[in-house]
């Protein structure tokens, strides 16, 4: 599907996170450290290159000499031989991180993919946001910035483009359209516990089986996504029929309300004068009544969590003891019951489980750094952790999954390797024998 997009041009380029920062071509003269590599909450490298840095930090320490000093990882030739400016022992740390990350993410280079939705300036490696880009008509993929072209009109004439070449090419304005000013997101903003976390999307798409290996999958799969995200109530998973443990269609079985996760189909219900259960059983309701009550849902919803967010925000920091502000007392009271409570959310408190569920959600979304909110700190430390140890589980699993993967080539080259000897074996005994 990008590269259907990048053919069509809707997208500027399609490529991958090594080939763009790890492989330096002729004239980039951007010295790209671990600091300037993109990256979001959760992704594989960040956390790949803390467990590199823990690696080096305990080289380091068993390098140290008998004077408590720490030899240096890389001499300052290699330093100048990389084209480094900069000498100092972080410099060659940097470096050897870099060297070491490219190692560990080449062999899987084609699953760090990276779309470029601007041009990037071949000097530089950042992408031309505004003014106008300088491309070469010669050169099919050279295009700098304008800060690069007045630097290179500065240089010699052997230093600029084509470099060490006696022909010189022409370089070309063409003019960007620059990103509009106002980028304020005015649609509606859906909340959905799918996409809270990474290990939520995965669970969605494992559980009904939504793939994106083609492009009628991952169309089928975007629009079943979608489909969830706007409508919050909707069941996430395939119903099973609990007597014939058949798929139930939408609005073609009956549920009941007092058991957990108890679904009969029509033909089960009706079957042999109805279902012996203890309890009353309501029908499904059908997908017109469903999408009415979704719409519904949703947007009481939204409004609720929005006032519930307001107010526990506003309660965290009033101090009058008279107060205005709807419902401020009665959350002042839940954080007076949550200090004093000796049951606990744990023991089953109501209360509790209540204020720790606003505190949650606070938290998931607070972007402060100093929130006056109670225990958002602590939330906000939890949640960090719980990622940490899912993309640690994440990374650990990938890696299993390549050195599985190397060693199924390695078994293939080693038979193929003993074939071939077999067959020079056979060739050289026939030459004898004839």
């Amino acid at each position: 599907m990008l590269r259907k997009a990048s053919k069509e041009n809707i997208v500027v380029d399609l490529t991958n996170l090594y080939d763009h920062f790890f492989l330096t071509t002729g004239e980039c003269k951007a010295k790209v450290t671990a600091a300037r590599l993109p990256y979001f909450d959760g992704d594989y490298w960040p956390g790949a290159a803390e467990d590199l840095i823990i690696q080096l930090r305990q080289e380091d320490g068993r390098k140290l000499n008998k004077k408590g000093t720490i030899k240096k990882t890389l001499t300052k030739r290699a330093l100048k031989a990389s084209g480094q400016a900069d000498l100092s022992s972080n410099a060659s740390k940097d470096l050897l991180l870099m060297h070491k990350l490219g190692e560990t993410i080449s062999p899987m280079k084609e699953d760090f993919i990276m779309v470029h939705l601007q041009h990037c300036c071949t000097h530089c490696c950042i992408l031309m946001v505004s003014g106008s880009r300088w491309v070469c008509n010669q050169c099919k993929n050279f295009q700098i910035c304008d800060r690069c072209y007045e630097t290179e009109q500065k240089c010699e004439e052997r230093e600029r483009h084509p470099f060490n070449q006696r022909e010189k090419h022409v370089l070309y304005p063409v003019e960007i359209t620059d990103v509009p000013t106002d980028t304020k997101d005015r649609d509606e903003i859906l909340e959905s516990e799918f996409f809270d976390t990474r290990q939520a999307f995965l669970s969605l798409c494992q559980g009904n089986h939504y793939q994106y290996d083609t492009l009628r999958r991952a169309k089928h799969s975007s629009m079943m996504v979608l489909y969830h995200l706007h409508n919050p109530t909707a069941p996430a998973f395939v119903t099973t029929c609990n007597v014939c443990h058949l798929d139930i269609e939408t609005g073609q079985g009956w549920r009941c309300e007092v058991c957990p996760d108890y679904d009969v189909c029509n033909s089960c219900y009706y079957k042999d004068g109805g279902i012996d259960h203890p309890h009353k059983l309501t029908n499904h309701p059908s997908l017109a009544e469903r999408d009415a009550q979704n719409k519904e849902a949703r947007q009481l919803r939204v409004v609720q969590l929005r006032k519930m967010l307001d107010l526990l925000v506003h309660a965290s920091q009033c101090r009058s003891a008279h107060c205005q502000y709807p419902n401020c007392r009665k959350v002042k009271g839940l954080f007076r019951h949550g200090i004093q409570c000796k049951k606990r959310a744990s023991g089953g408190c109501v209360l509790c489980k209540k204020m720790w569920y606003l505190l949650q959600l606070h938290a998931r979304a607070c972007k402060e750094s100093e929130c006056h909110v109670p225990r958002c700190r602590d939330l906000k430390e939890h949640l960090r952790r719980l990622q940490q140890q899912s993309d640690s589980r994440r990374r650990a699993a990938v890696m299993e999954m390549m050195r599985q993967r190397a060693a199924e080539v390695a078994g293939l080259m080693g038979k193929a390797g003993g074939s071939l000897e077999a067959q020079n074996i056979g060739i050289e005994n026939y030459k004898q024998i004839d």
